[in-house]
């Protein structure tokens, strides 16, 4: 991996995008290391959790690289967007082990993107959030219109796409754009904290809700998948496990 820089500790893997001098921008070159890592991942028995975010204290990703895509034609540009849906961004939101997005400053359009494709977000206090795409005769196309839509209502969404605005932690806490902030120096312990208290949990029974979860926000009968997944549960190791342990009154071990 020439882009990424990938740890592992108690069953926590940290991937950090390491393009410090170019604020980390996700190039076409470093898309592809993200979806190549997250599919390793997903059997990989020493994670349960991931925790996403980018080198230095300035910028977890400032956008895509625009220099790029620059000189594109409307075919590549639709292939652009298509390919960066399918290989990463779709890729992480349905993943069936949590993803936390460390925000460490500069998240903005495709980084902002890539933030929203996660399933908690946290940021440090001196993060700047946005998708300026309008800014620049082009619209978000990594999923940010539909993502940030469904966390943060049709009103807001409309503001920050439309006025291209840079939004604070405040803003976005208060809007459910992030789930909390803190301060830089806290930034990865408290994604560690929450990715600890998920460890406690069934894996099996979390990768049914996060499925149960997006299938509420993709067209798709929420209620009816519920169904079917609870009654899969039930033929789990971690439900007899977790009903035993509950029984017992003991702590479950989850494997």
């Amino acid at each position: 991996m020439n882009n990424l820089l990938i740890s592992n500790r108690e069953l926590i893997t940290t991937i950090t995008i390491n393009r410090p001098k170019q604020l980390n921008a996700l190039n076409i070159s470093t898309i592809k290391e993200l979806g190549k890592a997250f599919n390793n991942l997903q059997n990989d028995k020493n994670t349960r959790v991931i925790v996403l975010t980018g080198a230095g204290e300035k910028s977890f990703v400032a956008g895509a690289d625009i220099k790029e895509f620059s000189n594109y034609d409307n075919k590549q540009g639709t292939d652009l967007s298509r390919s960066g849906h399918l290989n990463l961004f779709n890729l992480i939101e349905d993943f069936p082990k949590p993803v936390i997005a460390a925000i460490n400053g500069y998240a903005l359009g495709g980084g902002l993107e890539l933030a929203l494709s996660a399933h908690i977000r946290v940021a440090s206090k001196n993060s700047k959030l946005g998708l300026p795409e309008v800014s620049l005769g082009v619209i978000p196309g990594y999923g940010g219109t539909q993502r940030l839509t469904n966390l943060v209502g049709k009103g807001r969404a409309m503001e920050y796409i439309l006025t291209a605005k840079m939004i604070g932690v405040e803003d976005a806490k208060h809007s459910g754009l992030i789930n909390e902030y803190c301060e830089l120096e806290d930034l990865l312990p408290t994604c560690e904290n929450i990715a600890r208290k998920i460890i406690k949990n069934s894996p099996r029974a979390i990768s049914k809700a996060i499925k149960c979860i997006n299938a509420s926000l993709k067209n798709e009968s929420g209620f009816e998948t519920e169904i079917e997944e609870f009654g899969k549960c039930f033929q789990t190791d971690d439900f007899v496990e977790g009903t035993t342990a509950f029984l017992e009154k003991r702590k479950p071990k989850y494997n």
